[in-house]
């Protein structure tokens, strides 16, 4: 039966009601208008949408997906109830469903700017960055005077190579709203910087002006550091890096002696060799690990460059397949609680899960490389859960290797990169990696391939040739030329990774002089060696 028409106008003012109060970000009064309204009705449409949008908002993961779900059941061919529900997918870590609704809510006609921006955010979560440049390309025909649309149609230009377009759209952001300020370090990394064309001045100018604002601070230095290492300024760049990674400082909560108990409970959790034959056999993933700015890139590009092998790109899947079968589910992801609660783990489970997470994108090629660089933390429970997957460490000398950590910008709030802000906790947690590695050496023996940075930069072909034969692919000529790769590369190396192997990064550290001499102290002090 149909509702009664005074039924019906009250369910629409509930609706209109709720969705005002959604924009004006009150999401717990957005939710009870909408309940409300599915009282009267609960097969509306709208009302269910909102109440799945503000129970997201309200971190109702859960209960947000139901009602999300509903809304696009009921009304299938609306393309915002659709970005929405992908949108929440992709949050819980369920990319490969999220990527089928995306891919839905793309063949339905937008109404709003905002549902192509939202669907190229998903697309990027899923790792599919050329239709999230095309999402983000019809954003911003929509919305021409939304810099965040300009902005992240240049972060997926630069992940397809498209550098000069890339530019042009970061400084189109700024010309619309100069206070963006993660687009400045973004521009000034899309190329090499020069005497006759630089930003320096204006960067410089922004510092003074914005003295007090610390997010400025960060981003401007950060930027200002590149350029003037490009310009070969190094002690320049090197006070830009430090006060840029200084700027936030009272935000951070890091405690290198956590990444010393997380090595801790993974040796416990794998304290001797023991047999792989307890996981899932699927022989799919090669594992790409090592520090982050190692050269993983480097090495993900020749290897994706056979026919035989798709990027997946960096996933955090396994990571959050360990937390989800641990039993210290509150724990925060890399942490000695995950790891002591998923020491009787079903491998097998394990293995299998973690497939399952990373379809569909993984399924149209024989091989797909997973290439997270801390996965190093989990090669104990790789090895075990995938017998057959292959493993592969890259390798730097350790000032360098540092040092490039020191130079790039990560995300604030990443669970892998909490170090990163302050050199030398960079150090430490490079201690750890060397600690970690080595007793990988001792309890899997034969399993990891570890490949020097620098020894791949001078014996090209050699190292190829060595890194196919380990993963079990055949020759293939392509491998030597990846730089002709036309797949989206989604790091910090995506402007390097479409150029020629080169040894311009080789001892650049050296180049920094007395100024590293406390990094490079604190390393020979726990007996790592920083030259050759």
């Amino acid at each position: 039966m149909n509702p009664a028409p005074h039924t019906l106008a009250q369910v629409e003012a509930l609706v209109s009601q709720a969705a005002a109060a959604l924009a004006n970000r009150e999401p717990a009064k957005a939710g009870a208008l909408a309940e409300q309204a599915m009282r009267l009705q609960p097969d509306h449409a709208a009302a269910q949408h909102l109440t799945g949008r503000a129970l997201l908002e309200l971190n109702q993961l859960g209960p947000a997906l139901d009602h999300l779900r509903q809304a696009a059941s009921l009304d299938s061919s609306n393309a915002e109830y659709l970005t929405h529900l992908a949108r929440a997918l992709a949050r819980a870590r369920r990319l490969g469903e999220a990527l089928q609704v995306a891919n839905i809510a793309s063949a339905r006609p937008p109404t709003a700017a905002e549902t192509p921006l939202l669907l190229g955010m998903t697309y990027m979560d899923c790792n599919v960055h050329e239709r999230a440049n095309i999402a983000f390309r019809r954003a911003v025909a929509m919305a021409p005077q939304h810099p965040l649309c300009h902005f992240n149609l240049g972060v997926t230009l630069a992940f397809t190579g498209d550098i000069d377009q890339a530019e042009a759209s970061f400084d189109t952001c700024l010309a619309l709203q100069p206070d963006f300020w993660p687009a400045y370090g973004l521009r000034s990394r899309l190329r090499r910087q020069t005497a006759a064309r630089n930003h320096v001045a204006q960067l410089q100018a922004l510092l003074h002006e914005h003295a007090t604002n610390d997010e400025a601070q960060m981003h401007l230095h950060m930027a200002l550091g590149k350029e003037c290492e490009d310009l070969g300024e190094f002690g320049d760049a090197f006070a830009h890096f430090t006060r840029g990674k200084a700027a936030r400082s009272h935000h951070r909560r890091y405690d290198s002696t956590q990444d010393s108990a997380l090595v801790d409970a993974l040796i416990r959790a794998f304290p001797e060799p023991r047999p792989h034959t307890q996981g899932y056999g699927s022989d799919e993933p090669i594992f790409i690990v090592g520090m982050p700015r190692s050269g993983t890139t480097l090495v993900e590009r020749i290897i994706s460059s056979h026919p035989q092998v798709h990027s997946a790109g960096e996933l955090t899947n396994f990571p959050w397949a360990v937390k989800q079968l641990s039993e210290a589910r509150q724990a925060p992801l890399l942490s000695a609680a995950v790891v002591d609660g998923a020491r009787n783990v079903d491998l097998e489970l394990l293995g299998l899960r973690y497939i399952d997470g990373t379809r569909p994108q993984t399924a149209c090629k024989p091989r797909f490389i997973d290439k997270l660089p801390h996965n190093f933390l989990h090669a104990g429970f790789i090895a075990h859960a995938l017998p057959k997957a292959t493993i592969i460490c890259l390798r730097r000398n350790p000032m360098d290797t540092c040092l490039s950590n020191f130079r790039e910008l990560f995300q604030e709030n990443s669970a892998f990169h909490g170090y990163s802000f302050d050199l030398l906790d960079i150090g430490r947690f490079y201690i750890q990696f060397e600690r970690m590695m080595a007793h990988w050496r001792r309890v899997l023996p034969g399993r990891i391939l570890e490949i020097d940075y620098e020894t791949l930069v001078a014996e090209q072909e050699a190292s190829t040739r060595r890194l196919l034969d380990f993963c079990g692919l055949p020759w293939h000529e392509a491998c030597l030329h990846f730089e002709r790769n036309p797949s989206a590369v989604a790091t910090a190396s995506t402007v390097q990774a479409r150029e020629p192997i080169h040894r311009n990064a080789v001892r650049r550290w050296e180049k920094y002089g007395e100024l590293l001499a406390p990094l490079e102290q604190l390393l020979n002090d726990a007996g790592i060696a920083t030259r050759d």
